[in-house]
């Protein structure tokens, strides 16, 4: 007390000081006890059933799990980036036109198809049909999307209509 005095602080304060830090800290007790008590609510949940044995064989089967998801993940992978490959030399892009190849009374039999893989290489098949003279069919190669020979009207129809396709791995 005599401290206080020849401080000149009055008892009065640090009484009030010390009481008002008490119900703080009593405050904070409290809270913590709440979440305490809601941790341990959690943890016996959590251990309904079970010992440390079958919680150490739970989390080894679920580890093992999601190895086993991991390593089918990779396959898929793998076998996904098999199928794009395979993809690209596929004939994925398509044109076609038909008509009348000797403007006869048959119709429309006669046909121009255009079939391009990815880097636009293929080919055109043209088959022209006759009432009278039977069918005709011919096959003209395309590289990156030209052909090298001269192309009837309707070929160069259908190889446009190909290359204007779009690919689906786009």
């Amino acid at each position: 007390m005599q401290i206080f005095d020849t401080l000149g602080i009055d008892m009065g304060y640090v009484l009030i000081g010390v009481s008002g830090f008490t119900i703080v800290l009593f405050i904070l007790v409290i809270i913590l006890m709440a979440k305490l008590g809601n941790v341990n609510k959690r943890y016996k949940k959590f251990m309904v059933g079970a010992d440390g044995k079958s919680l150490e064989n739970q989390f080894i089967t679920r580890f093992a799990e999601v190895d086993e998801l991991k390593l089918e993940s990779k396959k898929i992978k793998n076998k996904i980036n098999k199928i794009s490959e395979n993809l690209i030399l596929t004939y994925q892009k398509v044109g076609i036109v038909k008509y009348d190849a000797f403007k006869e009374m048959g119709g429309k039999l006669s046909f121009a198809l255009a079939m391009l893989n990815d880097n636009n290489d293929g080919f055109i098949l043209n088959s022209m049909h006759s009432s009278r003279e039977g069918c005709y069919t011919y096959v003209k190669e395309v590289i990156k999307g030209e052909a090298f020979v001269v192309l009837a009207e309707e070929e160069r129809l259908a190889l446009e209509e190909a290359k204007r396709t779009r690919d689906f791995m786009s």
